[in-house]
């Protein structure tokens, strides 16, 4: 749940011209278009949609490795790959002679402690397990509209956001929720219940889940929590720039102290710095 200027990424790495943009090219930045039904719709599309940004070829032939028995390392589709800036991203890649596809996931690393990226990575892999073991996936009851639409409300509002959801029972259809409704009511139980399929123990999964709960409960993360103690600095009289410098430094100071986002105090420490 934490704020991320996807949009604002979004525009500034947005070259094409508007004549380009009328036909309907595709940016390199984006979220998608619809629901893929495996992640080798996404290179195929890195082929259809997006020409080649570095003219770089690689002497290795892929065909010839495998024939040998090797694993081939496909430079220029790892190269090409990278050159397609998706929110979810899929990554090939070789550990120790494997070869493998990961997702490139940009959540994770929000922090801004190790407990909170820890809980971060919890309550994902709960979630994405339950949700891909669910007899009906969420992915055919939400429209992929609907899905883009929440990913820039909660770019834009965070905590804060509300978002569309599929309602349970046998009404089904959509609903409108608040994120921190959605998360403690819907998703952490699947994240339970996700973890539990994973095998881990149950004192880590409350431990890690119990650090999303206090986020929904306080609603506090690392956004709100820059937000609210740079306007207390400017309230106290620092200048913007001294502001925003002093909560950078309060930030990195209690990120090392390691405790989770939410239990973090709001503003600066006594004697505030002036500017």
């Amino acid at each position: 749940m934490a704020r991320v200027p996807a949009p604002l990424f979004t525009q500034s790495t947005d070259t094409r011209p508007p004549e380009l943009q009328a036909q309907g090219v595709r940016p390199r930045t984006w979220f998608g278009e619809r629901w893929v039904t495996s992640a080798f719709d996404l290179f195929e599309e890195n082929l259809r949609y997006y020409p080649a940004l570095l003219p770089i070829c690689d002497d290795e032939d892929p065909l010839e490795v495998l024939d040998r028995g090797g694993v081939p390392s496909l430079a220029e589709l790892v190269l090409h790959n990278g050159t397609v800036y998706r929110w979810n991203r899929p990554v090939y890649g070789i550990a120790d002679g494997v070869p493998h596809l990961r997702v490139e996931n940009r959540v994770l690393p929000a922090g801004p402690t190790v407990t909170d990226v820890i809980a971060n990575a919890a309550f994902y892999y709960g979630v994405v397990r339950a949700l891909a073991e669910d007899s009906r996936p969420v992915w055919s009851r939400l429209p992929f509209e609907a899905a883009a639409a929440n990913f820039d409300a909660a770019c834009r509002y965070g905590i804060d956001a509300r978002l569309t959801w599929p309602r349970r029972g046998r009404l089904g259809g959509l609903g409108e929720v608040d994120a921190v409704t959605l998360v403690r009511d819907e998703l952490l139980p699947l994240a339970e219940a996700g973890l539990d399929a994973w095998g881990i123990e149950p004192a880590d999964r409350d431990l890690y889940l119990g650090v999303i709960e206090e986020r929904c409960r306080r609603r506090v993360n690392g956004a709100t929590w820059q937000t609210a103690t740079f306007h207390r600095a400017l309230d106290l009289g620092l200048s913007r720039d001294a502001a925003l410098a002093a909560t950078t430094r309060r930030y990195r100071e209690l990120t090392r102290q390691g405790d989770p986002v939410h239990s973090w105090p709001v503003g600066l420490p006594e004697p505030v710095p002036t500017g």
